[in-house]
């Protein structure tokens, strides 16, 4: 097929990657604009920008998606298939319907649960115990489109919202191949959305970092897995505020010298790593030796 992608960040370029692969015509990438990172605020192209440009792809970066201007490209463009995956702006109706095939959305949630654009971090956060990779025809609403493939996976209670992103990462890409097939085919499925089942996964920011240990152990747990790598959750610690990432529930304190903190009801978390202001992450009972020196 001839293709127009959109993608921004690191879990879209396995998916460029997979159609590529696969044989597909990919005329234009699309991402967002360059953008500062870091303390120096370099300015920085995005993860599928770097790899389109590396493999001779044309690379587009509008500013906005409603002007007109996109959609006179595309129309030029004639794509058979517009195929969209985390590219983190919402597409206009008249761009919805240029390509003769439709625009094609892989989403990292099994749908109509996690809509919206952290739904792999939601998901660990909600103590799910698993996830997946919808595709889906897309529509005007936000992750609402009728649904063609899901695969999903389980969640480990130990696993983080990173390592679910890349377990999923793949699976997006191959889940696209198998969708697009069957497109050309003539075989895809269209199963309308529960709209009684959906649920929405907004954005995170650091106000979800501080750690309520009024909360029940659990909780906290899966708080602080769902915020790593990014924005990790915190908490004070002798006046000390903490980044905290690998932590586990104990029905009792072991006495060993860990970190340990009594949840809200009655059960230890206990913290594995840490991270001091200007420090370095290090394991949580490395700290309290340190403090205690």
């Amino acid at each position: 097929m001839k293709i127009v992608f959109m993608g921004t960040p690191q879990f879209a370029v396995a998916s460029l990657e997979a159609l590529i692969r696969a044989g597909h015509e990919v005329v234009t990438v699309y991402c967002q604009p360059d953008k500062p990172v870091g303390r120096g605020m370099k300015l920085t192209s995005p993860p599928v920008k770097q790899f389109a440009l590396s493999h001779g792809l044309t690379v587009c970066q509008p500013a906005k998606m409603r002007d007109g201007e996109v959609a006179e490209q595309l129309r030029q463009l004639e794509p058979d298939c517009v195929v969209v995956v985390a590219y983190g702006r919402i597409l206009p109706p008249d761009i919805l319907e240029i390509p003769k095939y439709g625009c094609i959305n892989a989403h990292a949630s099994l749908l109509p649960k996690y809509r919206g654009a952290a739904p792999i971090q939601w998901a660990v956060i909600n103590g799910e115990r698993e996830s997946g990779v919808t595709t889906m025809y897309m529509a005007k609403g936000m992750d609402t489109g009728d649904m063609i493939l899901r695969r999903s996976i389980d969640i480990p209670p130990d696993m983080t919202s990173g390592q679910l992103h890349d377990a999923l990462m793949p699976i997006a890409g191959e889940l696209l191949v198998e969708t697009l097939d069957s497109i050309a085919s003539g075989t895809a499925s269209r199963i309308p959305q529960d709209e009684s089942q959906s649920s929405h996964a907004p954005m995170l920011d650091r106000s979800l970092c501080p750690i309520d240990w009024q909360r029940p152990a659990h909780e906290i747990v899966n708080q602080i897995r769902g915020l790593d790598p990014w924005p990790i959750a915190t908490t004070d610690v002798n006046g000390v505020t903490l980044k905290v990432t690998h932590a586990s529930v104990f029905d009792i304190d072991s006495g060993d010298g860990e970190l340990a903190i009594t949840a809200g009801d009655g059960k230890l978390v206990r913290i594995g790593m840490v991270q001091a202001p200007g420090g370095k992450k290090m394991p949580a009972a490395d700290w309290l030796r340190g403090r205690r020196k």
